[in-house]
């Protein structure tokens, strides 16, 4: 997958629709939860678009994502309180780096989880990862019930969260992006940790 990725990292920064999508990612977040102050983890965190309007407000930011040419480009931002690991998230990197044992108060995946192997094990690492009273916030395209492509149903996500341990699931469409088919919705989950 990362492979594939690096091929886009050059042009992924100026590309209109992904700027647009990172910050309509970044107004519905603050209409949930207010970052300030925070410890937060964003996994597959691309160039940074997002993690870049969320080190305003945050103590530190570890961000992921299997890219390397993708970190570069965020690396090269020089944001001071950002942290970057080139790694797909498994149980043995989480088991082996300190920067994982503090726990997050916010973990974001932004566009991010409809390209992983197994969406309810991805679910079930980052959940481990937050504090108790942890937000996780999930943005993706949205999947009608049986339909073909990327993405998420309603159903999918409140099902995946419930079997990964999440307490106060909740799914939303923010918001929607004009495309050559039409516009495309897309679908917000939001579950906390006890």
């Amino acid at each position: 997958m990362s492979e594939s990725w690096d091929d886009y990292a050059d042009g992924w920064d100026s590309d209109e629709s992904v700027k647009t999508y990172s910050e309509l990612a970044y107004r519905s977040l603050l209409k949930e939860f207010n970052p300030q102050e925070c410890r937060i983890f964003d996994f597959g965190c691309g160039t940074g678009l997002l993690t870049e309007k969320l080190s305003r407000h945050a103590v530190s930011i570890v961000a992921l994502d299997p890219s390397e040419k993708m970190i570069a480009v965020l690396n090269d931002k020089g944001l001071q309180n950002v942290t970057t690991i080139t790694s797909e998230l498994h149980q043995q990197l989480i088991d082996s780096s300190e920067i994982f044992t503090t726990g997050f108060d916010l973990i974001v995946a932004s566009s991010a989880l409809a390209f992983v192997a197994d969406y309810e094990q991805s679910l079930r690492l980052l959940k481990q990862l937050l504090k108790p009273g942890g937000l996780f916030i999930q943005w993706d395209w949205l999947k009608h019930e049986n339909a073909e492509g990327r993405g998420f149903s309603k159903l999918q996500i409140l099902s995946a969260f419930e079997k990964a341990g999440f307490t106060e699931c909740t799914t939303s469409i923010p918001f929607s992006l004009a495309s050559e088919h039409g516009s495309m919705e897309v679908i917000m989950g939001i579950g906390r940790t006890d």
